[in-house]
């Protein structure tokens, strides 16, 4: 008999609720059998073990992945949490700069302050100063990583990663200057020299411990002559030279304020002598 024949036939609430039963048990099954295979049956600690076996042959996006489907599959468990900064390792060990930071980020978000948090931080910094760039070119990824670093040493400063943190700190920091003495060189080229000491003037507030402030603050002598004001260009060369006396570039600010009758002379309430008021230059150790 067909089911159109069984429709018609009395009674037909009896024989609808038993269609209906039918069809809700067929549904129920299909939807257990789908939502086991989106659930991945292995625990947690054999998906972590199964991860690290990835990494250690050098699989690095397979272990991301399963370090993820760990996280995906098991959030609640005590390797889940783990399993975010291990797969950010393993973007950042097979060259994912991108992936490695943001998995980095996510932990740091939602796990401030754990064990593996400055881990995390560090896998960020590595990841920015892998996509640094020369000092011709944007300098976002050397913001992005000295930004990172002060984070790290502010916040887990007994952390190992925090002992390399001032070396990189020097490395970012005299990447962003060496850009901005690159600008300032240029404008001063073509007698900008507003343009010129804005640049100079960062370098010589904010990256006073690089390589290049004292080149800065030679330019800044030079480019306040060529404007014709002098009382700052004489202050420029007494901080060089309070701060640099044995510098080459001390003796050349020297002498172009001598070949207008001047010399060094600082002006207390100049904006150089109150950035540099509290300045404490690292001491230089002999070899």
């Amino acid at each position: 008999m067909t089911v159109t024949a069984l429709w018609n036939q009395r009674p037909q609430a009896g024989v609808s609720a038993a269609l209906l039963g039918l069809c809700l048990a067929l549904t129920a099954c299909a939807s257990s059998n789908d939502a086991a295979k989106m659930l991945n049956p292995d625990p947690p600690d054999k998906m972590f073990a199964a991860a690290d076996q990835f990494m250690s042959k050098g699989k690095y996006e397979d272990a991301a992945k399963k370090f993820e489907d760990l996280d995906r599959d098991h959030p609640y468990s005590p390797e889940a949490r783990r399993a975010i900064v291990m797969a950010a390792y393993a973007y950042y060990r097979g060259g994912k700069t991108q992936e490695a930071i943001a998995t980095a980020r996510r932990y740091t978000t939602m796990h401030p302050g754990t064990k593996e948090a400055a881990l995390a931080h560090h896998i960020i910094i590595s990841s920015y100063f892998d996509d640094m760039v020369g000092p011709n070119r944007d300098q976002t990824n050397a913001r992005k990583a000295l930004a990172e670093l002060k984070t790290l040493k502010a916040r887990y400063p007994d952390s190992p990663y925090a002992r390399d943190a001032d070396n990189r700190m020097r490395i970012a920091e005299d990447s962003m200057a060496a850009s901005e003495m690159e600008v300032g060189r240029y404008y001063l080229k073509r007698k900008n020299y507003l343009a010129a000491i804005n640049r100079f003037k960062t370098v010589v507030t904010d990256f006073q411990t690089t390589a290049h402030v004292e080149e800065a603050l030679m330019r800044l002598t030079e480019c306040y002559m060529a404007l014709g004001i002098k009382q700052e260009a004489q202050t420029a060369a007494a901080v060089l030279g309070h701060n640099f006396p044995a510098s080459s570039w001390y003796k050349d600010a020297y002498a172009l304020l001598q070949s207008d009758g001047l010399a060094p002379r600082e002006d207390t309430g100049s904006w150089l002598s109150r950035a540099w008021e509290n300045v404490k230059l690292p001491k230089l150790t002999a070899n």
